[in-house]
């Protein structure tokens, strides 16, 4: 089975998909990872690749082009990326689509707990960096393929990580699995 999740930045979602991955021993695929991996092999900033991305599509097209090969190939595979859901959706790939959510104060404060692990995103003004990101990110997947990432209609599951911990929502989403493989 192909699983993807998706959220915006420091909802949870890369912690959650590990687990997941780690409980039903399916591989794992981050798309942030992948992101992250290029902008320091052009030694720039997260931020940097992103308004590069901005004016040049092959950057988001190199990502989403290696996540959709991995959909379309992998089985019993965990996809967590911003676009794997709407990936699966657009191109007719049949997975068990997850967008996990949480609120902004949650998020942000996440970020900070994770600030080792997200050098980039350093600085005075974390939430104006996140929001930054967030709107270039909404921009570029609008111009490029023509969606609303925050349109949540095309997930099977939708989740609010604001007030549950990453063990909780790996649970909610195993549960899930069982009942789209009929094993619950």
């Amino acid at each position: 089975m192909k699983v993807t999740i998706s959220g915006p930045p420091g909802s949870g979602k890369t912690t959650v998909a590990e687990m997941v991955s780690k409980r039903l021993s399916y591989d794992l695929v981050t798309g942030g990872k992948i992101f992250r991996e290029k902008a320091n092999e052009m030694k720039i900033s997260l931020a940097q690749l992103g308004t590069a991305a901005e004016s040049e599509d092959r950057y988001d097209k190199m990502l989403d082009g290696f996540l959709l090969e991995v959909l379309r190939k992998k089985e019993n595979v965990i996809v967590e990326s911003r676009l794997s859901g709407w990936l699966c959706h657009l191109n007719k790939i049949s997975a068990f689509k997850v967008f996990v959510y949480a609120d902004e104060e949650v998020r942000l404060e996440r970020i900070r707990n994770s600030i080792h692990s997200r050098k980039e995103e350093m600085g005075d003004n974390i939430l104006t960096q996140m929001r930054e990101r967030e709107e270039s990110e909404w921009e570029r997947y609008k111009k490029y393929y023509g969606i609303d990432y925050r349109d949540t209609s095309i997930y099977d599951l939708v989740l609010d990580a604001s007030f549950e911990g990453a063990e909780e929502i790996a649970e909610v989403i195993i549960s899930g699995l069982d009942i789209r493989k009929g094993t619950l």
